[in-house]
């Protein structure tokens, strides 16, 4: 049974939490804990001469022990584990998702279509090299650009696409934006480099005033699904930044396309309260993480993932070597800016882990 370490992280605008193993907080195996880090991350803005802080994110992640990926390179024939005069993408794992045919053409899975009656929008992506990590795999931070990708699609391809990022026309009459107030998700395989995966999202209302977007991630070749993933977002008017109330107008566009539909049951999701943070309670701060001009969006804000990898900042190395994430929970709490600059606290604390009955 592998020992997790439990990582929780805030941040100015989000929060963040994972798990990793016992043995990091120096517990003993055989008592089974569980340890639980919490990171902060604060944004920090001038305010009369002072600097004020104010919290964006905070979440949670859970993490396991994996080994690394033999690597053969005898006479330079494999790199993990593919031929080096066979392209990745045209290679074994990406053959069949490019294979044409008259009934599936490639272009048509890679660029995106509907199904389940146009309640689902399900799109093809082929893992690259500049999307994966030290260990050969996608990283968390390649994962949730794919999901983002996969409902950015999704909108356009439906015809409700305005003139915003993922805005409906009658949003973008209205100066009103899509934000992510919470994202969830569940990892139980990294693709590696050369890899076609398949990705499934929907939409469902989220109360009165948000929607719920959910996603799959299935391997292509064996149909199985590797990570799931849910989200709620609300509106905002762009000019104002400030929430706004789901126009009626706006309703009845996106109305058609709910599903009724989880990909992570509630009680699954990791509901755990998010520990707030200080320069006191933290073990570990990473201070000076300053926001780039391409770490911006198209909604005038930092981008959603960029805030994974400042989180990670300040996660000690032996962790990010030695883990693998296997859940992540962010909250955001507010938008942070490019003039922003940040700080990732970090601290850990044991608790005992529930243990999984396996009939193998």
């Amino acid at each position: 049974m592998n020992e997790l370490l439990a990582m929780t992280s805030m941040a100015s605008t989000k929060n963040f939490a994972q798990h990793y193993p016992e043995d990091l907080c120096k517990a003993e195996r055989k008592n089974d804990a569980m340890a639980a880090q919490v990171l902060k991350v604060s944004c920090y803005g001038s305010r009369n001469g002072g600097m004020a802080t104010t919290r964006c994110l905070s979440g949670s992640v859970k993490a396991t022990s994996h080994s690394y990926k033999s690597v053969d390179i005898i006479n330079g024939k494999k790199v993990i584990g593919i031929d080096m005069d066979v392209v990745p993408y045209l290679g074994t794992n990406g053959s069949e998702v490019l294979k044409v045919n008259s009934e599936d053409e490639p272009h048509a899975r890679l660029l995106g279509r509907f199904v389940e009656d146009r309640f689902v929008y399900r799109q093809t992506f082929v893992i690259r090299s500049y999307e994966i990590g030290p260990d050969k795999t996608a990283t968390m931070e390649t994962l949730m650009n794919l999901l983002q990708e996969t409902a950015l699609n999704h909108v356009t391809s439906s015809g409700l696409a305005g003139n915003g990022f993922g805005a409906t026309r009658e949003m973008s009459l209205r100066k009103l934006i899509w934000v992510v107030t919470r994202i969830n998700i569940q990892v139980e395989k990294y693709s590696s480099w050369g890899d076609v995966v398949e990705i499934d999202t929907w939409v469902d209302a989220a109360g009165k005033n948000g929607m719920r977007r959910d996603w799959i991630i299935r391997e292509y070749n064996t149909q199985k699904i590797i990570t799931r993933a849910t989200s709620t977002w609300v509106i905002m008017n762009r000019e104002t930044r400030r929430l706004s109330k789901i126009p009626d107008e706006v309703r009845k566009e996106v109305q058609p396309f709910y599903l009724d539909r989880v990909s992570i049951p509630t009680a699954d999701t990791d509901i755990e309260k998010i520990e707030k943070l200080n320069d006191e309670t933290a073990k570990r701060i990473r201070s000076g993480l300053a926001p780039r001009w391409s770490d911006m969006d198209a909604n005038q804000h930092i981008n959603n993932v960029k805030y994974i990898g400042w989180i990670l900042e300040s996660v000690p190395i032996n962790v990010l070597q030695d883990y693998n994430l296997t859940s992540m929970t962010l909250e955001y709490r507010r938008e942070c800016q490019q003039s922003n600059v940040l700080e990732s606290l970090t601290s850990m604390k044991e608790r005992v882990a529930e243990e999984k009955n396996s009939s193998s």
